[in-house]
């Protein structure tokens, strides 16, 4: 799609390639929709509030008696029914947040850009360029292009003059391309973009294309069929870590390829050597005569304490051949016969009188 490019005396200067994927599509008025209403309430504090009964000042005291009146019934002065009470159902604070799919956002502007060019709202600038902000400029400039009424001016990076001096009129607004927005578009009547803003949209919005002007994801998936995917490089330290292991491989091959054949050489050569000759030890100093008559009558205790060693287990074992010592039986003590003179009745009565000694004296006492 091409697009007159306009100087700031609203001469066309050229025709302008753009992106039919951006400025060309059908636009989808119900995303266009939710996406509007979804910028309109998030820019939404939602900090309203109103007092509930609860929370107004005032007694809970009946105002009058329930009956004997002849009135209505009524309670505290804080009801909601009377001037002054609480909110019976008043807006509390909460979040008018709304999310939206990213797909569905870039949609929404796109939509946005195309409507404008369909309806010839959409005017392109060489360039916008001021020295120093002027209001008056800005409205010659807007007046030259057609838009009478409101505008929204976007420029390809942010520019402070511009800004200025559209900040002065009421219905007008400038931003950058980069925070181009469905709100600001379709609140505003024109729309007056620098060919700068133009690229960004584009690139922004736009689908991505390469050299040949397809789509890049389609071309890149044609070509690597059946084409196997190139190794990804490997850092400058991995390449070193690998050179290392390979060269110590076969360092390590030769070392035990060479052990064997320099043991041989070895071997050879201990054979033909002579062997060499024992060390003598050096005779034992002998002892003093002194010591000579201690020494021997350590050796005549030896053999005495090797016989009681071998008396000692031969008597246990003696010991425990002799037979088992009898079991201690439990001997009772027996009964005191009674003697002749005493009376076959009278031991009893005398058990009797020392078990109940009281009841006899009380006997006695009768």
């Amino acid at each position: 799609m091409k697009l007159p490019v306009l100087n700031e005396y609203g001469k066309e200067v050229r025709k302008l390639d753009v992106d039919d994927s951006v400025f060309g599509i059908e636009p989808n008025v119900a995303v266009l929709h939710q996406a509007y209403v979804r910028q309109r309430n998030n820019n939404r504090a939602g900090t309203h509030k109103t007092k509930t009964r609860g929370e107004v000042q005032g007694s809970t005291r009946k105002i009058r008696m329930q009956k004997y009146t002849g009135r209505a019934r009524a309670g505290g002065n804080r009801s909601p029914t009377r001037v002054g009470g609480g909110i019976a159902f008043g807006p509390r604070p909460r979040s008018y947040e709304r999310d939206m799919p990213k797909k569905m956002r870039r949609l929404a502007i796109r939509s946005a850009l195309s409507g404008k060019v369909a309806d010839g709202q959409l005017v392109i600038i060489d360039q916008l360029a001021l020295e120093t902000p002027k209001t008056k400029e800005i409205i010659r400039i807007l007046s030259a292009v057609g838009f009478q009424r409101s505008a929204l001016v976007v420029t390809g990076s942010p520019d402070t003059s511009v800004t200025a001096s559209v900040r002065n009129l009421q219905r007008a607004k400038a931003l950058p391309a980069a925070y181009l927005n469905v709100l600001d578009m379709m609140n505003h009547t024109g729309l007056v973009m620098t060919e700068d803003a133009v690229r960004i949209a584009e690139g922004l919005w736009g689908k991505k294309t390469d050299a040949n002007g397809g789509p890049k994801a389609a071309r890149r998936h044609s070509e690597t069929i059946g084409v196997e995917k190139p190794k990804p490089e490997r850092p400058a330290k991995e390449e070193k870590k690998a050179k290392a292991r390979a060269e110590a491989v076969p360092e390590a091959e030769g070392e035990e390829a060479a052990a064997p054949v320099a043991a041989a050489p070895a071997a050879e050569a201990g054979a033909e050597e002579a062997p060499k000759p024992k060390k003598a030890r050096a005779p034992k100093a002998e002892k003093p005569a002194s010591e000579a008559p201690a020494a021997e009558a350590k050796a005549e205790k030896a053999p005495k304490a090797k016989a009681k060693a071998e008396e000692a287990p031969v008597a246990e074992a003696s010991t425990a051949e002799e037979a088992p010592k009898p079991k201690r039986t439990r001997t009772t003590k027996p009964k005191a016969e009674a003697s002749a003179d005493e009376k076959p009745g009278e031991g009893a009565d005398e058990a009797k009188s020392k078990r109940a000694p009281r009841k006899r004296k009380t006997e006695e006492a009768e």
